[in-house]
Order: C-alpha cells, then structure tokens, then sequence
C-alpha cells in the first residue's frame, strides 16, 4: 500500500517525474483539484440522494484521467528521447 501511495503522490517516483517543476506542480494541483471535487461529490450525493452509485462512477473517472495523464507524461518523455528525425 505504501509503495502504491509513493508511486501516484512522490513527484520523484510518479511518472510526472521528467517534466519541469512548474508543469508538475501545475498538474499535480489540478489533479489534486479534480479528486477533493469528486470526492465531494460523492459525499453530497450519498448525503443528499443515498446514492452510491454516483460516487462509483467518480471514482472511475478520477482513475482513468489520473491513469491518462500520468500515461500521457510518460508518452512524452519517450518521444522527447528519440531523435528528432524519428518523430513524425
């Protein structure tokens, strides 16, 4: 658990780790922005409908952008080390 926490929260260990310090401290802000907003949105809704589902479907895509972004940083990194013929 702890090894996932660090892999996701440690800005040396996450994928953002090759970008610039203020275009990873941009992204990990507003990745940190969109999980407080689904997180409370998933409590307002479980308090105010009792329903659970919505909360699932956040969670879901919190994953899935967090998995993109974190997906597409890697995806530049390795296009920035081939050389510049290479990339089309």
């Amino acid at each position: 658990m702890k090894n996932a926490y660090a892999v996701v929260m440690d800005e040396e260990r996450n994928p953002l780790r090759e970008l610039p310090p203020a275009q990873k401290f941009q992204l990990m802000t507003l990745l940190s922005g969109m999980w407080v907003s689904l997180f409370c949105l998933t409590i307002g809704a479980w308090f105010l409908w009792d329903e659970l589902f919505i909360g699932h479907v956040a969670l879901a895509i919190g994953i899935t952008l967090t998995a993109l972004t974190f997906r597409s940083a890697e995806a530049s990194k390795t296009a920035g080390d081939q050389p510049a013929g290479d990339k089309c």
